[in-house]
């Protein structure tokens, strides 16, 4: 069973850290289940969000080794912190036009979108928490999904507390 924990790391705003970030958890064999990049407030500095399973392994080895390389400059495990957390979900079905109400409708449930409607198709957009989307997904698949792709999550913490 995985045990998926979820990390930030600040990191400076440079060419391949992603790459040796990415890296590190390869040559460890550690699952990351979703990333997500992006500036911060500061543009010198990046913010990566990083869902890992450390199904086997301390997660303190994971995160002290994510420490070392050079452009980190803090991770937090936020597993058990108080955080918001987002994930952001596209997905195309195939919908005759006389289904189209009843997917709409559907996507209403979850707060979702239609955001194009093409030739027997739908392209529906969710955001949420990773339980939100996975539940939007498992009940989208009866109307046959064509295509899927999620972001992964980004997260910042509640209050004052530091992300």
């Amino acid at each position: 069973m995985p045990n998926i924990h979820t990390l930030s790391a600040l990191v400076k705003n440079r060419p391949r850290v992603l790459a040796r970030v990415a890296g590190l958890f390869a040559r460890r064999e550690f699952n990351i289940e979703s990333l997500a990049v992006s500036t911060t407030e500061d543009p010198a500095m990046s913010r990566m969000t990083i869902a890992v399973d450390v199904s086997g392994t301390p997660l303190e080895q994971v995160r002290k080794q994510l420490e070392k390389l050079h452009d980190v400059v803090t991770v937090m495990d936020h597993t058990d912190d108080a955080v918001v957390e987002r994930e952001l979900c596209l997905l195309k079905v195939e919908v005759p036009a006389e289904k189209r109400p009843e997917i709409s409708a559907l996507a209403e449930i979850f707060r979702g979108d239609i955001i194009d409607i093409g030739n027997g198709t739908l392209i529906v957009q969710c955001i949420g928490d990773t339980g939100k989307i996975d539940a939007f997904i498992a009940n989208f698949r009866e109307y046959g999904i064509i295509e899927l792709v999620r972001t992964g999550k980004v997260l910042l913490a509640r209050g004052h507390q530091k992300t």
